[in-house]
């Protein structure tokens, strides 16, 4: 971090301790838990509208979305549209998505600025990409003859590509990017996110707040009872008709969770994970082959996503074939991943065993964005508030994999859904998922409840999380 980012820092908590709104008990971080009201009282969405969205470097787009030069896609965080478009092969750039003559929204969704012009549909004022003013009807009527193209010019916002992401930011005083992002930088270079290409996303409407959805994915300690078809053993324990031990070995034991400057995190089970020939519960004398690809096959069929069916038959090809001495199933199978990559000129991530051991964990991108690597896959998740409700979000998925050097770039276009319980929409793992979230939300509506516990070890990324977002809530508002 820049000495100036340091100072920048220690004078936003500074004043931190003593700015801000009445903070009402309901809204308070404490030691093991977190107060109710940060999920379900207006004003606290508000807040957040007023102090954080404002201020916090944000995924906007993946650039799948504007592969080509002219490219240009839409951005909304409550109340506030930006546009995000391809200058050139190496530049995006960001504007405020407003017309500065009567105020009308320059783009809707996504398209291609014909010829790189873009014009306002009421009066036919137009700019070039850069957002430079190129033309105003009846110049002559305004500001006294005098106008100047200056006058006029598109806002621009910050606007930075890093791991095939744009990332923006409304505040010209924010931190660096460079700092923001530096906790997590060589992780997710080194995973290769950058290279991840379109496959699928959707948008999902959910009736739970924003920070309830994506903290459901900050943990891996709700897979027994949310996803039994993952880990039989353990669900057996939990659902069973009675519990003759108090202890049982789930998988979530073995996973580790970091905390991260800036609010990131993650987490990974490192060599203990189905991914790399970690598979419990194996029937005596089962293949460990098969045993391993019918655990993929479960995400394989659940997500789509993540670990993806090529995946699972590469695997496969290993059927009978003896492992050398000194090596295992996993070590097989990862190099095979390899080996087929490098054939296809295949970009991967980095083979070192932090990475390797990244496979089936999570990184997460303060404040709203989850990313599941997997070999050369990703699974992507960014969460968005509605602007008024603090009952409702937006919940994106996207599936990604990394294509042959030379593959041409698909656009990447959202698909709706419209029912999150229809299997033909969600598939079944975040169906599972995202299906707790209407049953949270309502809960915390309960009159009997006034905080959530967080685990001191399985739920310590949803805490230093709750705690980076109340370092820009307890800021002092901008003039």
């Amino acid at each position: 971090m820049s000495k100036q980012s340091r100072k920048s820092n220690v004078a936003q908590m500074a004043r931190a301790k003593d700015a801000g709104p009445d903070w009402p008990s309901s809204w308070e971080t404490l030691d093991g838990g977190l107060r109710v009201g940060r999920y379900i009282d207006p004003k606290f969405l508000q807040l957040e509208f007023e102090r954080l969205w404002p201020r916090v470097w944000q995924v906007a787009a993946r650039v799948d979305e504007i592969p080509a030069v002219n490219d240009f896609t839409t951005y909304e965080i409550g109340d506030q549209a930006v546009f995000l478009v391809r200058v050139d092969e190496q530049t995006v750039k960001a504007y405020h998505n407003v017309c500065p003559h009567r105020g009308t929204a320059l783009t809707e969704g996504s398209g291609t600025f014909e010829h790189g012009n873009i014009i306002c549909p009421f009066h036919g004022w137009r700019w070039n990409t850069e957002g430079a003013n190129q033309y105003v009807l009846a110049r002559e009527e305004f500001h006294g003859g005098k106008l100047c193209d200056e006058d006029v010019a598109l806002k621009s916002l910050r606007c930075e590509v890093f791991a095939g992401f744009v990332f923006i930011n409304f505040d010209a005083d924010c931190i660096p990017f460079a700092d923001y992002i530096a906790p997590i930088r060589e992780l997710l270079e080194d995973l290769n996110v950058a290279e991840m290409r379109h496959y699928w996303w959707k948008s999902i409407p959910i009736p739970a707040n924003w920070k309830v959805a994506q903290e459901a994915f900050y943990e891996t300690y709700h897979v027994p009872a949310t996803h039994p078809q993952l880990e039989t053993g353990a669900a057996d324990f939990i659902y069973g008709e009675t519990m003759e031990q108090e202890y049982a070995d789930f998988t979530h034991h073995k996973v580790a969770y970091d905390t991260f400057e800036h609010g990131h995190g993650r987490f990974y089970a490192g060599a203990n994970t189905p991914m790399q020939g970690k598979v419990s519960n194996m029937p005596t004398g089962a293949d460990a082959v098969d045993a391993m690809a019918a655990r993929l096959q479960l995400l394989v069929d659940g997500m789509d996503a993540q670990v993806l069916q090529a995946d699972v038959d590469l695997l496969k090809t290993l059927r009978g074939k003896p492992i050398p001495e000194g090596s295992s199933l996993g070590a097989e199978y990862i190099r095979t991943l390899y080996e087929d990559a490098a054939a296809k000129q295949r970009p991967m991530p980095k083979p070192t065993p932090e990475i390797l051991g990244m496979w089936g964990g999570e990184v997460m991108i303060f404040p709203n964005v989850m990313i599941l690597p997997q070999a050369g896959n990703a699974m992507i998740y960014r969460v968005r508030p509605h602007a008024t409700d603090p009952d409702r979000c937006t919940f994106e998925i996207y599936s990604t994999r990394s294509l042959p050097a030379d593959a041409a770039r698909e656009r990447a276009e959202v698909i709706p859904v419209t029912d999150l319980e229809d299997p033909a929409q969600v598939y079944q793992i975040p169906r599972q998922d995202l299906g707790n979230l209407k049953r949270i939300q309502k809960g915390l509506h309960s009159r009997s409840i006034r905080q959530v516990w967080l685990a001191s070890h399985h739920e310590k990324v949803i805490m230093a999380m709750h705690r980076e977002l109340d370092r820009y809530l307890r800021q002092p508002a901008e003039d």
